[in-house]
């Protein structure tokens, strides 16, 4: 493994905002690849440059998308990552958050570039290695590199690919019957009267008459789809010569909706696109590249009619809380007795007759409901552009000195997007049904509302963002005597970024310095500095200065391991960094002080007319600086018996210090007042995170008989910790300092009260209500004789970043024609709260399946759950661990067996290469809490995917 010097001095002139350093890959060039384990290729584009595999520095690895397509097939870029490289927790690098994505060395979004246009993704977690990347970068980089033409002649390639999502699993709501008698149930739990009836019980229970007793189950299947398709078509066109090259991609994808009904049965989304590039040789010395992109979405939905235009609620927080017995969604016509002429009329005089049969079900107090929405409030359809352009020229300057280059790239992306309506209000009816001992009839009809269909489109939610880059370097690489190797650049880049109803820019100029050093490819130092810039702190402390340094040693090389035949190669290295990022200054101008006037004051003239009142919103800090990235890394990668066995570790300890909070603890009380609600206390850096652990990767490689098999397993284990905290809790067991970032708070469970007796000799629980047998008991930390907030304990991390362990394995398999790959990711050590609207059942809420466990006289040596309560449950439901559950789980990510058809067959055919494919998507997960995890609520269902494809070459 090679390694280099790096010393680097980066001078930021900002145009607004944080520093990123915006190019890679910008001279065109498409990195030759070398497979081990379908993780990383022997060149990447790395930090401005083309570097073997062997040479990527500490905390980097490498996906190689061309050859994993081969054999899964995936709809997403960053799919299951986690399962292929370590140190990724699916949403973060080293348990941290806020990630760069750079598309070509852009600024772009991960899910606007396709895997079938993707050549490969590199994973920059180290500090040392997005030092370069500037202020925006300081959490990670993800770096995707789209393909590039080949001179070669004309090659298509022709991929399409048709499947169905099929639901995982459905939340289990109580029927009407059963939810009924527990609601009479908690009334009486209360003290309270029944709502319910026993002869409405009965009707609702028989299910004679759906339409009067109505019963609704939001995932019923005259409601949703069994399965939905999702269908998707690319073509690739490549080819060029020594002078120029080029490549073409043109997608199109669709897929529907889990909706079968209404307006909304009709609901899909699509996405168009056209990537290409050309590069071209203009002289022996001078080359260029342009790269251009077009995506156009387009997402259709049902509209949710609400008068209140901040709600949000769609089908499935409907699902949630809307309960079984409200309204029938829809009522047959037949219902309505033959001799009820205005109701006949009534209902007939509409335009919201559903199949010729029936009518729109509601009341006064449900004069909209999600079902007549999505049958009657119109649709609408959001419509998105991103348009992408890069271009750039790149000189060989060795007739002014051998080794010189200069390079420069320019980029103007722009992306738009708005929501085109067609807003329709409607009528519901509210039935007077009558039985004289015969059918049940309507007999008359109460309408709320009216029907109309404006014919208007309306344009909402328009935006739009512009981003500009611009990227120059010169580079200068040259052997030296005796083995020395050095290479130096010297560059110059920008970035801007402007967005809709956003007043600041974000943007960044950049000039920097860069020199590498290596002696026989053996030993390494590496040292890089920059100097970053942020608007959004104080004139005067607006520059920071980043550092780094490196050590490497290629042991392989020594002569004690050159001649191995079981170490093909080993390395190690060790490097510090400090980084500066205003990453997590979420606000500009936070040094200064800030004032706001308040109507409606806290005092007033005689004649009791309120006055315009000055609250002061925060104090100054002009010292206000950027918060550091303090890093110390380790990393070692080995290949044995002839690559039989490849693997890499990175060993971390990071801490972000400085993070910048308005503290309570370090200033006089009288600082901050509640009424009228103002704080004099200023911003001020003074919270420090830390986070440990190690990341791992190992591949084996073997050939057994006809069988080429291939299996990897990586994962990260990891620690944070809060190791500075403004708190000053009485009881020392409530500090956060030295207790994990994403740690669980709340309180320890003692099981449910059984009788009086027992409330009675226990301390008081203080949360408010009466407490009554079935309720939640909870330990007296302090041991003050009362439960408050000053009893919650830390009970467990949530893995919000990541759980502490995240891994995968991965298994390929090839015989003859067939190769057959599975996919698997888990973690482990993270817990959650069952702290929904589905285990939190209280008041007039909707009732799940849970609740029959719940304590009563008779389960109260078993009840698993608190007594029924149609009150607000204050006590009952709030963090504890008798809420807490782990989220330990190993999911079948994917599995695919994939046929090319032999060479010998396609002889004398047009085709080059066929080959044809079945797979699956999120197929199981492995876990003693499965139903939860699988379940979701208040959104769309989580699904398998069943796909079918075949790819051609031509």
């Amino acid at each position: 493994m090679k390694y280099y010097i790096r010393i680097s001095f980066i001078l930021c002139a900002a145009l607004c905002s944080p520093s990123i350093i915006v190019a890679q890959n910008i001279n065109g060039d498409k990195a030759d690849s070398t497979m081990v384990g379908d993780q990383t290729e022997t060149f990447t584009q790395n930090t401005f440059r083309k570097v073997a595999q062997n040479d990527l520095p500490d905390g980097v690895s490498v996906v190689n998308m061309t050859s994993l397509l081969e054999k899964n097939y995936t709809t997403y870029s960053l799919d299951n990552m986690e399962g292929l490289i370590g140190g990724w927790t699916g949403n973060s690098m080293w348990g941290m958050d806020e990630y760069l994505v750079l598309v070509d060395g852009v600024p772009r979004d991960a899910n606007n570039v396709m895997p079938t246009e993707i050549e490969q993704i590199t994973f920059l977690k180290s500090a040392a290695s997005v030092l370069l990347y500037g202020s925006r970068a300081a959490k990670g980089v993800v770096y995707i590199t789209t393909k590039r033409g080949k001179a070669e002649p004309l090659g298509v390639n022709v991929r399409a690919n048709t499947g169905f999502h099929v639901s995982k699993r459905y939340p289990k709501y109580l029927g009407s019957a059963e939810y009924m008698t527990l609601y009479n149930e908690a009334r009486i739990n209360d003290g309270q009267a029944v709502q319910y009836n026993d002869d409405d019980i009965y009707h609702y229970a028989s299910g004679s008459n759906p339409y009067r007793y109505p019963d609704v189950d939001f995932y019923a299947s005259e409601y949703l789809k069994k399965a939905y398709n999702r269908t998707d078509v690319t073509a690739e066109l490549t080819g060029g010569n020594e002078r120029s090259r080029f490549y073409t991609n043109i997608g199109y994808q669709r897929q529907g909706d889990v909706f079968n009904f209404g307006e909304v049965k009709n609901n899909y989304t699509d996405r168009f696109n056209v990537r290409g590039n050309i590069d071209l040789n203009i002289t022996q010395k001078i080359t260029a590249f342009v790269n251009a992109n077009a995506t156009f979405y387009n997402a259709r939905s049902g509209n949710t009619a609400d008068s209140d235009p901040n709600n949000t609620d769609n089908y499935w927080t409907y699902a949630a809380t809307m309960r079984p017995n409200r309204v029938a969604p829809l009522i047959p016509l037949e219902y309505i007795d033959p001799n009820a002429l205005s109701a006949l009329e009534i209902v007939k005089g509409g335009s919201n007759i559903i199949d010729g049969k029936y009518f729109l079900g509601g009341s006064q107090t449900d004069l909209q409901n999600v079902f007549a929405d999505y049958y009657a409030a119109g649709s609408s359809k959001w419509t998105s552009r991103q348009f992408q352009f890069d271009a750039g020229l790149n000189f060989d300057l060795s007739s002014v000195t051998k080794g010189l280059t200069f390079h420069t790239q320019y980029a103007v992306d722009y992306a738009t997007s708005y929501t085109s309506s067609y807003n329709n209000s409607y009528a519901v009816y509210e039935p007077a049904w009558y039985n004289y001992n015969g059918p049940d009839v309507i007999a008359g009809l109460t309408k709320y509302n009216n029907d109309k269909k404006s014919g208007v489109q309306n344009i909402t939610g328009s935006s739009n963002r512009q981003t500009i880059a611009f990227t120059s370097y010169f580079n200068y690489v040259s052997p030296l005597q005796g083995g020395h190797n050095m290479a130096v650049r010297l560059l110059a880049t920008g970035f801007q970024q402007t967005r809709s109803q956003v007043y600041h820019r974000i943007g960044n100029a950049n000039l920097g310095l860069e020199v590498n050093y290596n002696y026989h490819e053996k030993y390494y130092v590496s040292a890089a500095t920059a100097l970053v810039r942020s608007a959004k702190l104080a004139a005067g402390h607006r520059n920071g200065l980043s550092s780094s340094a490196t050590l490497g040693w290629n042991l392989s090389k020594e002569s004690f391991l050159a001649n191995s035949s079981a170490v093909n190669g080993l390395t190690i290295d060790v490097s510090g960094s400090i980084l500066k990022t205003d990453l997590d200054i979420d606000e500009y101008n936070l040094s200064e002080e800030n004032f706001t006037q308040a109507n409606g004051a806290w005092w007033g003239w005689y004649d009791g007319a309120a006055e315009r009142s000055t609250n002061s919103l925060r104090g100054s800090n002009e010292n206000l600086d950027f918060v550091n990235r303090k890093e110390i890394a380790a990393n070692i990668r080995t290949s044995l018996w002839n690559d039989l066995i490849t693997a890499n570790a990175s060993f971390f300890i990071n801490t972000m210090e400085g993070l910048i909070i308005q503290p309570s603890t370090l200033y006089p009380s009288y600082f901050g007042t509640g009424f009228p609600n103002s704080s004099f206390m200023p911003f001020v850096n003074y919270n420090n995170h830390q986070r440990k652990g190690i990341d791992f990767a190992v591949n084996v490689n073997k050939q057994i008989g006809e069988v080429g098999f291939s299996w990897g397993l990586v994962g990260m284990y990891y620690k944070s910790e809060a190791t500075r905290i403004d708190e000053n809790f009485e009881d020392a067991y409530r500090n956060r300092t030295g207790k994990p970032l994403d740690g669980i708070w709340g309180l320890q469970s003692a099981g449910l009260f059984q009788d009086q007796a027992e409330i009675d000799n226990s301390p008081q629980q203080k949360f408010g209500g009466t407490i009554r047998p079935g309720d939640i008991k909870y330990v007296d930390q302090n041991n003050d004789n009362k439960i408050d907030e000053r009893d919650e304990i830390f009970l467990g991390r949530a893995g919000w970043n990541g759980a502490p362990f995240t891994g995968g394995v991965n298994v390929t398999a090839q015989w003859k024609g067939f190769t057959l790959f599975a996919l698997g990711t888990g973690n482990f050590g993270a817990y959650a709260l069952k702290n929904n609207s589905y285990f939190w059942v209280y008041g007039n809420r909707k009732y799940s399946e849970v609740v029959r466990g719940r304590w009563t006289e008779d389960t109260k040596e078993t009840a698993t759950y608190p007594r029924l309560t149609s009150e607000n449950g204050i006590n009952n439901f709030r963090s504890s661990d008798f809420w807490l559950y782990k989220t330990n789980r190993f999911n079948l990510a994917r599995i695919q067996l994939t046929y090319a058809v032999p060479g010998r067959i396609l002889k004398n055919s047009f085709a080059r290469d066929i080959s044809v494919y079945i797979s699956g998507a999120n197929l199981l997960t492995l876990s003693k809490e499965r139903e939860i995890l699988e379940m979701n609520i208040t959104s769309a269902p989580q699904t398998r995917f069943y796909n079918v494809g075949v790819r051609a070459a031509f």
